[in-house]
C-alpha cells in the first residue's frame, strides 16, 4: 500500500474535507465553503460566526497559519492539497505559491552535521535539505556524525530562516487522532470525564491498530461520535501501515535521503492586497475593519486589539470603502521615528532576503516613511556602476501600498550618486521591517541624469519559469514604465 492508498480525499473527485486554524481562518472558511468544500473540525467561535453545524470528522488537508503571520501552510494528502492551494493561489494578484522540498510528515535518513551549546543539531537531509532536531527528543548524547531516521513534525516555509523540525520517532494523524511509534495504548489529550470516554470508546470502534503505534485522542475529538472516530482511526491506521511498507526492508543509507513522503505541504505567502482580500471575504461573515489581517499580520500583540476595535465597531459604519488606518497602528505598533527597521526583500522563488536595517528618519500618518542606512565600502550599487565607499548614505522612501519605492545614494559629502527604484509587490510597513516581494524589473537614475529601466530578462525569465504570473508581471512592466516618465521628466 502506498500513501496514496490512503487518502482521505473523496474518491468521486468531490472537494476533500480541510481543517483551518489561525488568524486568517474565517476568510478561508469562508471561500472554501464559496468553492463548496467542506470544512471539519472547525473552533466554537467559527462555528458561531457562520451559524452553522461543521462536521467532527478527519480532514484530507490542513491549512495553517505560518508563525510569522506572513501566509499559511496547507498539509495533507497530496491531491488535496493541490485542490486546497490552488483556490488560495488565485486570492490576489500578489499571492505567492511554492511546494515544500521538505513537506510535513516525510520520513529521511539524516545525519547530524553541526551541533551547538543551545537547544538542538542541524541534520543533513540530503540533496541539499536541512532539518532542526531538537535534543530533548533524543536518547542520549547527540554529536557530529551521528544517524537518525526521522519524520518532519513542522515544515519551515521558504522565506523563513528557521530549518523544518524533525523528530526521530514515526507519527501519523493529527485533527482528531494521531498514531505514533513513541507511545503505547490508548490515551486522550481531553481532561476529565470525555477524555475517559474517549480512552473507553476506542474498544468499540474495531479497528486494526498496527502494532507498536499508540493511539492518542486529540482535543478537537471531544465533538466527535463514534463514526467519525472510527473512520478518523481507521484512515490513521492505514496511513501507518503505508509508512511502514516503504520503510521495509530499508537499511539506514550510507547518504542521507528522503524515504518516504506520505503527505504534500504548499505555502502560501499573502501580499499587501492578498490580505485585503482576505478581508472581503470575512466582511461577509463579521464586523471587520480595514486591514484587519493586514494589522494582525504586523505584529501578535494587534490581534487583541484589533479584537476590542471590531467589537465596538457599529456594524452598519462596517465596510470595505474605508481606509486601512496605518496611523493608528503604526503609532500602536510601529515603524515610528527612531525605529529600527530592515528591509524585507522577498524573492518570488520563496526566499527572503534583508537588505540590511536602517534608522527611520522620517514618517508621517498617510504612510509615508524615510530609512536612512550607513554603507560599507567594496564593490559597486547594483546598475549603478559607482563605487560603494566608506560613510555613504543610502536614503530610501517607502509607502504603504505602493507598488515601488526609491533608494537614492549619496557620499559623505551629500553628493548624490544615483538613485534605484525597486519595482514590487505593495510595500507593507510592519513594525520591524518593511515587507514585499522583488519583480525584478527596476528603474535607475545615474549620477548624470540618464534614466533607464533595468533587469527586463530576468522578470521574462521569472514568467518563464512560473514564478511570476504574466498579469503580475504586465502590473511590474506598467508600474517601471510609469517610473520611467516620472524620473525623466
Amino acid at each position: 500500500m502506498t500513501a496514496d492508498d490512503a487518502s482521505t480525499a473523496p474518491p468521486d473527485g468531490s472537494t476533500p474535507p480541510v481543517r483551518v486554524r489561525g488568524i486568517y481562518t474565517t476568510a478561508i472558511t469562508r471561500l472554501l465553503r464559496e468553492r463548496e468544500f467542506e470544512v471539519v473540525q472547525a473552533s466554537e467561535p467559527i462555528r458561531d460566526r457562520f451559524d452553522a453545524a461543521f462536521p467532527s470528522e478527519p480532514a484530507a488537508v490542513a491549512v495553517e497559519t505560518t508563525r510569522d503571520r506572513q501566509g499559511v501552510a496547507v498539509s495533507g494528502e497530496p491531491d488535496a492539497v493541490d485542490a486546497v492551494a490552488s483556490e488560495l493561489e488565485d486570492l490576489a494578484i500578489d499571492t505567492f505559491r511554492w511546494e515544500a522540498v521538505v513537506p510535513k510528515g516525510a520520513v529521511f535518513d539524516g545525519e547530524v552535521i553541526e551541533v551547538d551549546g543551545g537547544s538542538g543539531a542541524v541534520v543533513n537531509l540530503g540533496d541539499d535539505r536541512r532539518g532542526y532536531l531538537r535534543y530533548e527528543d533524543v536518547d542520549g548524547y547527540v554529536d557530529s556524525g551521528n544517524r537518525y531516521r526521522v519524520q518532519v513534525r513542522e515544515p519551515a516555509p521558504p522565506w523563513d530562516d528557521d530549518r523544518p523540525l524533525v523528530a526521530p520517532n514515526l507519527e501519523v494523524g493529527g485533527g482528531l487522532v494521531t498514531l505514533s511509534r513513541a507511545r503505547s495504548g490508548v490515551s486522550a489529550a481531553v481532561s476529565g470525564e470525555r477524555g475517559t470516554e474517549l480512552v473507553g470508546m476506542t474498544d468499540l470502534l474495531s479497528v486494526d491498530v498496527p502494532d507498536g503505534w499508540g493511539v492518542r485522542w486529540q482535543r478537537a475529538a471531544r465533538d466527535a461520535d463514534l463514526e467519525a472516530m472510527g473512520t478518523a482511526l481507521e484512515r490513521a491506521s492505514e496511513r501507518a501501515r503505508a509508512i511502514e511498507d516503504d520503510l521495509d526492508g530499508v537499511d539506514e543509507s550510507e547518504d542521507p535521503r528522503r524515504l518516504a513522503a506520505p503527505e504534500a505541504t504548499a505555502w502560501l505567502w499573502f501580499g499587501r492586497e492578498s490580505r485585503f482580500a482576505l478581508d472581503d471575504l470575512r466582511r461577509a461573515v463579521e464586523t471587520t475593519i480595514p486591514g484587519h489581517h493586514r494589522t494582525k499580520a504586523a505584529d501578535r500583540a494587534a490581534s487583541a486589539a484589533v479584537d476590542f476595535a471590531e467589537a465596538v465597531v457599529d456594524p452598519a459604519d462596517d465596510g470595505d470603502d474605508r481606509e486601512f488606518p496605518f496611523a493608528a497602528v503604526s503609532r500602536q505598533f510601529g515603524p515610528q521615528r527612531g525605529d529600527r527597521i530592515a528591509l524585507g526583500h522577498g524573492k518570488p522563488d520563496g526566499r527572503l532576503i534583508t537588505l540590511g536595517r536602517g534608522e527611520v528618519t522620517d514618517w508621517d500618518s498617510a504612510g509615508n516613511v524615510t530609512l536612512e542606512r550607513s554603507m560599507r565600502g567594496g564593490g559597486t550599487y547594483d546598475a549603478l556602476e559607482v563605487p560603494k565607499e566608506d560613510g555613504d548614505v543610502a536614503v530610501t522612501k517607502l509607502r504603504e501600498g505602493r507598488w515601488w519605492y526609491p533608494t537614492t545614494y549619496r557620499d559623505s559629502s551629500g553628493e548624490t550618486k544615483g538613485t534605484y527604484v525597486n519595482v514590487c509587490t505593495p510595500v507593507e510597513l510592519f513594525p520591524d521591517c518593511a515587507r514585499y516581494v522583488d519583480l525584478y524589473v527596476d528603474v535607475i537614475r545615474r549620477p548624470d541624469g540618464s534614466v533607464e529601466i533595468v533587469d527586463r530578462d530576468e522578470l521574462e525569465e521569472a514568467v518563464a519559469d512560473g514564478l511570476v504570473s504574466e498579469p503580475l508581471a504586465e502590473k511590474a512592466r506598467g508600474v517601471a514604465n510609469a517610473v520611467e516618465r516620472a524620473l525623466s521628466k
